[in-house]
């Protein structure tokens, strides 16, 4: 007769396969929104996030004195990736269709070209998509858009943290 199911090599590396997905650490699921915002552009800009996971909330929000709505935007949801103490799931919500494309559709173009775009000028904010390829690589991103000033709530939020950063530092001056 034949061997035991237990002793065939494929029912042997199944079972050791998920004795070891035991093992692994589960990635933690968050979702985060982001914005960006500029009083001018370029101009003094400000930039937010708003971390959920579970019942955890972390809000963050940073000011650049002369800078882009475009940087800003870039520049949240890297700070909001760099805040994560481990890789993980995310959900991020943006309002920028520049972000979400550039990481969804051109990103994978950009790089095979040397960081040039498709007319073979150089990208701009090279230094920032670089920075956010990078944490890409840490973290399993999924980008979602939403249409801003529309009543979401965190999204929302993240505009106020933003525009806040750009008064605040307007009143220091």
């Amino acid at each position: 007769m034949g061997k035991a199911a237990r002793d065939e090599p494929g029912r042997r590396d199944t079972v050791q396969a998920k004795a070891n997905a035991d093992r692994v650490p589960q990635r933690v699921h968050v979702r985060i929104y982001t914005d960006g915002a500029c009083q001018g552009n370029p101009g003094p800009g400000g930039w937010a996030a708003v971390l959920l996971c579970g019942p955890h909330r972390r809000e963050l929000s940073g000011y650049e004195a002369r800078t882009t709505n475009n940087r800003m935007e870039l520049r949240a949801a890297i700070e909001a990736l760099r805040a994560l103490k481990r890789p993980a799931e995310v959900d991020l919500y943006t309002d920028s269709q520049y972000l979400r494309q550039g990481m969804e559709q051109w990103l994978p173009r950009w790089k095979r070209n040397g960081w040039r775009t498709a007319d073979h000028r150089p990208v701009k904010n090279v230094d920032l998509w670089k920075e956010l390829d990078r944490l890409c690589t840490i973290h399993h991103v999924r980008w979602h858009w939403l249409p801003a000033h529309s009543g979401y709530e965190e999204n929302e939020r993240c505009d106020q943290l933003a525009r806040a950063e750009i008064a605040a530092h307007r009143e220091r001056r």
